[in-house]
């Protein structure tokens, strides 16, 4: 009996340090941590002011300082437990209300020092990307957006705080202090989620959705179905017009004319075939993938030089500047085919239907392949896979490269792959160690090479294969180069030698960073030849590399760079 006493009194002795229930030993305060808080939020939201792989408008730049200034100040808290559960000496009452005031000072100075530095740190990367210095109230705005989402983002927190600890106390009648803690938070966090990804997040999706179909579907009276009966949603088509989508109707209806081809390549004699399925012209992917071919077949696919299987991104979108210098180099022998599986962005077909771009992709590819294979090996196109983003993960997922090795393709052209492609992730996580950190070289080069806006393609040490993959990334695409883990480690590309488009003044800053570069994907699209924007003088050098058109040389290139410097903007 005494025995069992003694324990128990041992483990209520614990108890009382573990949760710092000790009335006699003097602590420090809530406003104390919650100084510490602010000091650590304001060194946060300090850096993510910092310059960054992309220009900021200042409301998104409010939005970011704000919520890493609020994971900032919530890791205070995390502190106070671990110091109390280390039983540290804290100081007396008498000292609480001077540290908290000191704090809080030190912390409006640092978010001062931030928002007047924040003015050169952006026009410096401003500079990088040619843009012109940004205005002076972009301090104004950045600090009340940053104030806004710092305290929502508190409240939020404090609320998941309450119902942990309402949790804790119920679940604590029952069970040990430590498990209840455990199972509070946890339930705690759970029932947000539930809230925001079962109501609001559902909501938000659902009107998107209808947002997005009504879009696709919409025919602009300006562009008529054609009226030529070998072009895809013509009467004579297996593709209905109404079916193809508007990304479809775009496509079909913009290749280049055989006269603007004819002043590239004066001894042309054909226009391009593009083919089209619309996510609405059949129920599933393998049924649109066998429309496609027939559709290819019925216009006569198989007497062009060059055939090109094409992976739209989410919305059905291709890119013009992909499609139309493939045309040209091509001198318009070439037929190109595509199948649509979503009418929504990238990230929101990813996040609702990750498998659909997959399944179409390859159902694509091996009703395509397939039917190539039957044919004569010297009188068929050249077979080659492009895709552009989401496309080229859907693509590199889905292309079974040691499948093809008895009867290769001609290769691949992938564009922007987006860090969390595999084939991507193993050649940026393992390059030649003599191969630039943002250029990331694998192997002799006979089989890939990677390119960028300022050259790579000429950095193999081996002649090119029988099967040519080329990757064209620019450096400061942070769809390309982020990743997880730069939270507690420095990426490569951050090292001394930086490539000309990433400003020399950007700094790795733990966590802090991996924020900035998430940011940075969701505003890749703003500066040609720079983030995520790919345009035509890329694309150019990109097909010639893969294709190897005869009599090529840097002056035909350049050649049809100002054949494109002179045509509308795509976009």
């Amino acid at each position: 009996m005494a025995g069992n006493q003694t324990a128990r009194q041992k483990q209520a002795e614990l108890a009382r340090v573990l949760t710092a229930a000790d009335p006699e030993k003097p602590r420090w305060s809530w406003s104390v941590f919650a100084g510490a808080g602010l000091v650590l939020g304001a060194l946060f939201f300090m850096a993510s002011l910092t310059p960054s792989l992309m220009p900021r408008d200042p409301v998104m730049q409010g939005v970011l300082g704000g919520a890493v200034a609020a994971i900032g100040y919530q890791l205070a808290f995390g502190l106070l437990r671990l110091w109390r559960y280390l039983m540290i000496p804290e100081p007396g009452a008498r000292a609480n209300t001077t540290v908290a005031l000191t704090e809080v000072g030190i912390a409006l100075v640092i978010i001062l020092l931030g928002l007047w530095l924040s003015h050169g740190w952006q026009d410096e990367t401003r500079r990088v990307v040619g843009l012109e210095p940004v205005a002076v109230s972009h301090r104004l705005t950045i600090g009340g957006v940053a104030l806004a989402v710092f305290v929502v983002l508190t409240l939020l927190f404090s609320a998941i705080g309450l119902a942990a600890r309402a949790l804790n106390g119920m679940i604590r009648r029952v069970l040990p202090e430590r498990i209840a803690i455990v199972l509070g938070l946890g339930l705690s966090l759970w029932l947000f989620w539930a809230l925001i990804d079962g109501f609001l997040l559902q909501r938000v999706l659902d009107a998107a959705d209808e947002s997005f179909a009504t879009l696709d579907s919409f025919i602009d009276p300006e562009r008529p179905a054609p009226t030529d009966p070998m072009e895809t949603g013509s009467a004579a088509s297996l593709v209905r017009w109404e079916d193809m989508g508007r990304r479809g109707r775009e496509f079909v209806t913009t290749a280049p004319t055989l006269a603007e081809i004819q002043e590239f390549v004066p001894e042309a004699t054909m226009e391009p075939i593009r083919v089209y399925v619309g996510r609405n012209s059949a129920k599933t992917s393998k049924e649109r993938a066998e429309l496609a071919l027939q559709e290819l077949i019925r216009v006569g696919w198989f007497d062009r030089k060059i055939l090109v299987v094409m992976v739209p991104v989410g919305t059905g979108w291709m890119d013009p500047g992909a499609q139309d210098t493939l045309d040209f180099i091509a001198g318009g022998d070439v037929a190109t085919v595509a199948a649509q599986y979503s009418y929504l962005t990238s990230v929101l077909s990813l996040y609702v239907h990750p498998q659909d771009g997959i399944d179409q992709s390859r159902d694509l590819f091996d009703t395509v392949y397939r039917y190539w294979t039957a044919l004569p090996k010297d009188d068929r196109p050249i077979f080659y896979v492009h895709g552009l983003s989401q496309a080229a993960f859907t693509s590199e997922m889905t292309l079974p490269l040691l499948d093809v090795l008895g009867d290769p393709i001609g290769g691949a052209f992938w564009v922007g792959s987006p860090f969390m492609s595999p084939f991507w992730a193993r050649i940026r996580d393992n390059p030649n160690p003599d191969s630039l950190p943002w250029r990331p070289q694998h192997g002799n080069g006979s089989l890939m090479r990677v390119m960028d806006q300022h050259g790579g393609l000429d950095e193999a040490t081996a002649p090119w294969g029988p099967i040519r993959l080329v990757f064209l990334q620019y450096p400061s695409d942070a769809i390309v180069h982020f990743t997880f883990d730069m939270a507690f480690r420095r990426p490569n590309w951050l090292g001394p030698e930086r490539a000309p488009d990433v400003s020399p003044e950007l700094r790795w800053v733990p966590l802090v960073t991996m924020f900035q570069t998430a940011l940075d994907m969701a505003l890749a699209l703003q500066v040609p030849r720079f983030g995520h924007f790919y345009v035509y003088p890329d694309y150019i050098d990109g097909w010639a590399a893969l294709l190897d058109p005869p009599g090529w040389s840097p002056e035909r290139a350049e050649q049809l760079k100002a054949i494109f410097a002179l045509r509308p903007d795509p976009f």
